[in-house]
């Protein structure tokens, strides 16, 4: 059943894993898409298959770790047509002992994961605050509850993704907003064999991408008289 034919949501990371999954459940609902990914290849194939729900998508490469430019880049992404719901779901993942981790290395994982979520919050905000409504959604981490050795970055961005909806909603948002943090355990995605993550888990016991994209469409289309502060989504199978 198609949900509304006139929203528009913008997707960071939208070329694989959650953001790909994401991009679908919200194309399936008759949500319009902007997709945001380093890759520009990855995310024609993804709105290929995005068009075929029979929604307007858009694709739009960069590059979100280069902060200095992202709140300039998502503007001219809302200024091309409304953005009503915001995902902010790109992210890295870093192991390693904060002892021993460079500051290059600390201050990349909070460019990525922390800093271009509050550029593309700015970016789309005065546009959400013009129209009187708007939803955003920070894909954060269990990590932001639960301390886990040699993931001290990735705890401490995924409490920044959660701690936003507190610094937000008392000032910036009308009750036509929704501010809502996911919160997945482990997810069995790519981020397991990038270079910045030394982890053996069985990923077999992992969340699927697709089932945190329906907790993620869930709380982008539940009717404005309820709120969704955060979701926490955990695999059944006892693992993270």
């Amino acid at each position: 059943m198609t949900l509304n034919l006139e929203r528009r949501a913008l997707i960071t990371g939208a070329s694989s894993g959650i953001g790909k999954a994401t991009a679908l459940a919200f194309a399936k609902a008759g949500i319009h898409l902007a997709l945001v990914s380093r890759s520009q290849s990855r995310l024609e194939a993804v709105a290929e298959q995005a068009k075929e729900f029979g929604v307007k998508v858009q694709v739009y490469p960069m590059d979100l770790a280069q902060v200095g430019q992202v709140r300039s880049q998502i503007e001219a992404i809302a200024s091309d047509a409304p953005i009503d719901l915001l995902i902010n779901n790109a992210g890295m993942g870093y192991t390693g002992m904060l002892i021993d981790m460079p500051l290059a290395d600390w201050q990349r994982v909070l460019d990525l994961n922390v800093t271009s979520v509050l550029q593309c919050i700015q970016g789309v905000l005065p546009g959400m605050r013009s129209r009187g409504q708007g939803t955003i959604i920070n894909v954060a981490s269990i990590a932001a509850h639960q301390t886990f050795p040699q993931w001290g970055p990735i705890v401490s961005a995924s409490l920044g993704c959660l701690r936003f909806l507190e610094l937000w909603l008392p000032k910036n948002a009308p009750t036509a907003f929704e501010w809502v943090t996911v919160s997945p355990g482990s997810v069995n995605t790519s981020i397991w064999d990038t270079d910045t993550v030394q982890a053996d888990f069985d990923r077999t016991l992992m969340l699927m991408p697709e089932v945190v994209a329906q907790s993620i469409l869930h709380a982008a289309t539940i009717p404005l008289e309820a709120v969704i502060e955060e979701l926490i989504l955990m695999p059944n199978t006892g693992t993270f």
